[in-house]
Formats: C-alpha cells, structure tokens, sequence
C-alpha cells in the first residue's frame, strides 16, 4: 500500500504523540497501488461525469429551442385575389369551349391559299382547262392559257373570280369556274404560356386564335398561377420572295405582334380579336403577375414583378430597348381599375425618362406598356433599305 500524506498530515508538523493518529487519519485516504498506475479519486470522476451530463444536456436543450423554419403568410387580400382571378379563368374556358362548339364557320371557308397546296380548277364550258395543279413555294401556278398566276394569300372563292375575269376578257363568254383545295398543306403552330397543353401544333384549313386555344385545352388555372389578361400573337417575318422584291412590302418583312384583350374577346364577344392564323404563329398567354410590354420594343412580351417593384424605364430595358422606329415620346400605360372592368390610359415620355428629365412612375400588376412606331422614322427607314438595295455596295447607311 501506498501512502499519501496531506501537508498538515506530515510527521514533521505532528508531534510524536500524533504521529500515530494522524497515519490512522491518512489511511482512510489511502489509494490501493496497482502496476501500472494509480486509480483516480471518485470525486474526480463524478466531477468529470457530471461536465459530460451538462455539455449533453445545454446540446440538447440548444437544439430543442432553434426557431422553427419560417412559413410564407399568405394575406387575406391575396388570397382573395387568386380564388377571383381562378374563377375568371375557369369563366374564360366556358366561353372558349362554348365559342367552338357554338362556331357555324366553314374553317376551310376563309382559307388563304399558300405554297405546297393541291388546287383542283375546272372551267365547266372547256374541259381542256381543268387542271390539278400544286402551288409553288414562291406561291404560284402556271395555267393553260393565263400562264404564271400569283395564288398566294387568295381565298378559293378570291382564285375563281380571278380566273373567270380574265378568262372573260380574252378568250370565253361569261365563263363558269370552280377551285377546289384537295390537299392543305400542314400548318404549324405554337402555342405556349399559360394553357394546358403547350406545345407545336400541327394544323389544316384556317384556324383562328380561339381554335388553337381550345385545342391546346384552354387556359392553365391554379391556386397559385392563374393565366393573364393578355393574349400575345406573334408573328414572324415571312421569307423574302420575288414578289416581295417587287413590291417592298415592308410589314410583311418584319415580324409583327398583336396584343389581345382576352376579357374584349371572350366576355365581350369582340370577335374581331379572334385573328386567323397563319404559318410560323406563335400564341403566348403569360401567367398573370405580370407586366406586359408590346409595340415597338426589341423583346415584347409579360415580365414577371415577384413582389418587386418596376418602372416604366425598367421594363423597357427588360423588353430589349426600343427599336429605331419607335416613337417613346408617345409611350401609352394602359392599367385596368380595381374593379378589373374600365381601363386607363396614361401616357409617358420614355425619352424624357431615360435623360431623367421626367420622373420614372412605377408600374402595377397587369398593367400595359405599349410603345408606337415613328411615321417619319419609319419613312426613313424605308429609304435606308432603298438605298442599300441600290448600292448593293455595304455601304453603312445607318445614320439616315
């Protein structure tokens, strides 16, 4: 055994007498002597037991106390707003489906004849005249008689009066046609945003706005995203043919987009909104929460806000800046009242904006940016691609 002594304890400090009390005292102390080492005091260990108990303890305390993960809180007032603007939509949908099944037009009716197209004609007073004839791609048929006929953006009925004049003029009294389309050509187009069913869609015979929203399932609703007030129709630039050379139309050479109210068209009955279709369109109904750009900007379309803030500047920057032929100093902002049936309109200087020489106003939800074109600028524009056609050189005419 191995003895340890306290300095009171030492024999030193005791005197002889105490010597023996004093080792009697110390051996309740004794630690037992192992090889190897010497075995801890209990009190040490219950010290060390109890800072291991408290470590665990203050974890599990500073877990259970961590703030619960914060939930989104919806307002009422928004709340409000989707189940509305959810109701709308599914009004909306009624009115497409009602608008399709209730439709007596002939879809093939005010067909616009097009390249690829299999006509069928027949001069009923000479038989030598019938012909089975497919359009060109630029547009065209060649016909015993009256040659080379430009048939391209005709209806039937157009292409039969046509034929019958100048058939009339030289060559028959009074002459009867008929033009039958054997074969239509497939027609394809987009549709994206804010339906049921996006995608490319493959069609015959002409179409309208309304059809390829019924075909596409209407319009998407949901608690959360619900489809817009606004319907885009975009529409790309036609391919440059010999007639275009001729002729210089301009706007069939540059791509065009139309804004449609879908509450004019689909409550209102506006039907001169419900525009045919042509090849290459492209229908984008954006989700609402949006801002919509249209006119003459580089990139129309609807913006999302996010719960932010955005000017009249900001959203033209977003849409790409304006062409050349714009004119901003004309800019209008169409915003619906909260009853969501009038309409205003305010007008804006994008110009005046852009110097911060006037004040950059805020937009609201769904409001309606659109941006005219120059008369004069477009004018000039014109000339600019007059002249380069004429130089053919490269020259940089830019600063007409």
């Amino acid at each position: 055994m191995l003895k340890v002594f306290t300095p009171l304890e030492s024999p030193a400090i005791y005197g002889g007498d105490d010597i023996n009390q004093a080792s009697r005292r110390v051996e309740s102390t004794t630690i037992p002597y192992r090889k190897g080492g010497v075995k801890a005091p209990s009190f040490l260990m219950g010290f060390t037991s109890f800072l291991i108990s408290l470590i665990v303890g203050l974890f599990i305390v500073s877990c259970a106390s961590a703030p619960p993960p914060k939930r989104d809180v919806v307002s009422p007032e928004i709340q409000i707003r989707e189940t509305e603007s959810s109701k709308q939509v599914k009004l909306m949908n009624e009115r497409i489906l009602m608008s399709t099944l209730s439709s007596k037009r002939d879809p093939y009716r005010d067909y616009k004849i097009g390249p690829e197209d299999l006509l069928e004609i027949t001069v009923f007073e000479d038989a030598q005249l019938n012909k089975a004839v497919r359009v060109s791609s630029q547009g065209n048929i060649s016909l015993p008689l009256l040659g080379i006929l430009r048939v391209k953006d005709l209806t039937a009925y157009e292409l039969e009066k046509e034929i019958r004049d100048l058939l009339a003029e030289k060559y028959l009294q009074d002459p009867h046609v008929n033009v039958f389309i054997r074969e239509y050509r497939n027609q394809q187009i987009s549709v994206m945003g804010a339906v049921d069913k996006p995608g490319l869609y493959d069609v015959k015979g002409q179409k309208t706005v309304l059809d390829l929203l019924a075909m596409a399932g209407g319009l998407a609703g949901s608690p959360k995203e619900n489809a817009g007030p606004l319907l885009f129709l975009i529409r790309p630039a036609r391919p440059e043919d010999e007639s275009s050379k001729e002729k210089k139309d301009s706007d069939e050479q540059t791509p065009k987009t139309f804004v449609i109210d879908l509450e004019e068209l689909l409550f209102k009955g506006d039907l001169t909104l419900n525009l045919p279709l042509i090849h290459g369109d492209v229908i984008n109904i954006p989700f609402s929460g949006k801002i919509f750009v249209g006119g003459e900007v580089r990139s129309p379309g609807g913006f999302p806000l996010s719960g932010r803030k955005m000017t009249v500047g900001q959203a033209i920057t977003v849409a790409g800046g304006l062409k050349y032929e714009a004119n901003g100093s004309e800019t209008k902002i169409f915003r619906f009242s909260e009853k969501g049936t009038e309409r205003e309109a305010l007008s804006v200087n994008v110009y005046a904006i852009q110097k911060g020489e006037s004040e950059d106003p805020y937009l609201k939800e769904n409001d309606i940016i659109i941006v005219p074109k120059s008369g004069v600028k477009a004018f000039l524009t014109g000339v600019r691609d007059t002249f380069k056609g004429l130089l053919g050189f490269g020259v940089s005419l830019g600063t007409l």
